[in-house]
């Protein structure tokens, strides 16, 4: 007869606490909600795209350090959307020293996002405007060696991860709006 081991039981302590962290407030409309956890996922694709660029050869360690840097600050400006629905957005967290527990300034939140969202609808529009023409964004003929240039494969995977790019800047915007609604009508 074999004995029964008993196991402790999975709590998920930190799927919890994850959960419990980023779960919108009361009041956040579920298109807010939508747009806001989408934004990452907006910019993941490019951000998953530079890193081979990291480790190719030829690259210097200040090179890859700036493409793997680059990639990670992306996802972490992105990800600051989720504040705007979280409770996180309104009030600073517990672990936060010296602030935990204040309530944040609509205005402290409000206008980086929508200084934000206006230059990265603006940047991204003239990043493909550019493109599109065959020029860089200081009206250089795009370089023999940009993916594009390559056609096929290579061009589809760029487009494909980069083209969502433009979305970032308008959902931001979306965003702060129902922010800033919420928190005035609250």
């Amino acid at each position: 007869m074999t004995a029964v081991i008993d196991r402790p039981v999975t709590t998920g302590r930190l799927r919890t606490a994850w959960a419990a962290a980023h779960a919108p407030v009361a009041g956040v409309p579920r298109w807010a909600r939508t747009a806001a956890l989408a934004i990452p996922f907006v910019v993941l694709p490019a951000s998953i795209w530079r890193l081979p660029a990291a480790f190719a050869d030829g690259s210097g360690l200040g090179e890859r350090a700036y493409i793997v840097f680059l990639s990670i600050a992306s996802e972490a400006a992105a990800f600051a959307a989720v504040g705007l629905i979280a409770r996180w957005g309104e009030v600073v967290p517990q672990w936060v020293p010296f602030l935990r527990g204040r309530p944040i300034p609509t205005k402290a939140a409000a206008i980086p996002a929508a200084l934000g969202a206006l230059v990265l609808t603006v940047l991204w529009t003239a990043c493909w405007i550019a493109e599109f023409a065959g020029v860089t964004l200081r009206g250089e003929p795009t370089p023999a060696n940009f993916p594009t240039q390559a056609g096929g494969w290579e061009a589809a995977t760029y487009y494909l991860c980069y083209l969502p790019l433009l979305l970032w800047g308008p959902l931001l915007a979306a965003v702060t709006f129902a922010y800033v609604r919420r928190r005035r009508n609250g």
